[in-house]
């Protein structure tokens, strides 16, 4: 037998090979940059770092192991050094693709952790295939900064599923919208006027805080933050806090919400507390041209008319009080129904005036 016949059988003894083709070998030996595996042909197959993961700078040796079996992706039967270079992480791609794609079809609901955050968005891997989720579709809310989501976990389904033209697209949106319509819909069947909830304040505004009550979003008025006056929201409450409110209204799928409890109505005593006649203390809190407000109790306001701060005469309640300052009067009106009081600091001293007179009288007799 020749030596030419002898090499033309060993040629046929190892299988033939094409470009595309996919092969199963066995690990030969590893290095941090490349494993080379027998794939049973003249010539062993070798698989680069970036063509067996899109990890940058990964230790294929922390990874891979001599004698650990591998299918592959045949890229160049010579790579010019007579070696076969083949692909790992592609036929992985093919592979999650038509995983992909049967979600995309049958509209499953898919999990896997954030591994990129990109200018527009967030990357994800499943089975080495890339799906792309705009920032439009990471969630029901816009959200400026995206980097809380890097390595976290999120549900989505493929919303869109093009892989020729590299664009497989999706959409964490549309489960949240779903979500949080479900919740409404259980939370608005079992919940009235008149029910306390806890929720937890989502936003504050000058005018008033949303509070999330569990997927739904009731907004807590400035005017029924309290009995009293409340000047600035974002000064009583935080992002984030706790708070148990009432429902005060439901109309359609918006909620009004209060703090007013009907057990704090300053105004439940008001024939006892504020009954004519009697003398009570309060604080000036805001003033006119034709009198002063005097703040009783938080929610409580009496009118301390202009005519009615002193005997002398007043021309208006600035010249002789402070917003701020303490004051005692006489209660000499109450109307329960409309929620007024008047006060009179002169009827004091009409008292006063009418105490000292019999005790000047029985001086001069003396």
């Amino acid at each position: 037998m020749s030596e030419l016949t002898f090499e033309q059988m060993l040629e046929e003894s190892f299988k033939t090979i094409r470009n595309g083709e996919v092969v199963d070998g066995t690990v030969i030996d590893v290095k941090p940059d490349e494993i080379i595996l027998n794939i049973g042909y003249k010539a062993d197959g070798i698989i680069t770092r970036s063509e067996y993961t899109n990890e940058p700078n990964v230790d294929l040796t922390t990874i891979v192991s001599p004698g650990d079996t591998m299918t592959a992706k045949v890229l160049k039967v010579n790579d010019g050094e007579g070696q076969v270079l083949l692909t790992y992480k592609r036929l992985a791609a093919e592979k999650g693709n038509e995983r992909l794609r049967e979600a995309f079809e049958n509209k499953e609901v898919l999990k896997a952790p954030v591994t990129q955050i990109l200018g527009g968005g967030l990357s994800v891997v499943i089975d080495e295939a890339r799906v792309f989720i705009p920032a439009s579709l990471v969630s029901d809310t816009y959200e400026k900064d995206l980097s809380k989501y890097q390595d976290q976990e999120i549900e989505f389904v493929i919303s869109e599923f093009n892989p020729r033209r590299n664009r497989i697209i999706g959409d964490r949106r549309q489960l949240l919208v779903a979500r949080k319509a479900e919740k409404q819909k259980e939370l608005f069947e079992k919940l009235q006027v008149g029910d306390r909830i806890e929720g937890t304040v989502k936003n504050v505004t000058d005018f008033g805080a949303f509070i999330d009550l569990g997927g739904v979003d009731g907004l807590l008025h400035i005017s029924e933050m309290s009995w009293g006056r409340v000047e600035n929201p974002k000064k009583v409450f935080q992002v984030g806090e706790k708070v148990t409110v009432l429902v005060k209204d439901i109309h359609d799928t918006k909620i009004a919400l209060s703090l007013k409890f009907p057990e704090t109505n300053p105004w439940a005593n008001a024939a006892e507390d504020y009954a004519v006649g009697k003398i009570i203390t309060g604080r000036v809190a805001r003033m006119t041209d034709f009198g002063a407000f005097v703040e009783l109790a938080p929610g409580v306001d009496a009118l301390l008319h202009v005519s009615q701060i002193s005997r002398a005469h007043v021309d208006k309640p600035s010249d002789v009080l402070t917003v701020g300052q303490e004051i005692t009067a006489k209660i000499v009106d109450l109307n329960e129904e409309e929620k007024k009081i008047s006060l009179s600091m002169k009827a004091l001293e009409n008292a006063q005036q009418a105490e000292e007179a019999p005790a000047e009288a029985e001086a001069e007799e003396e």
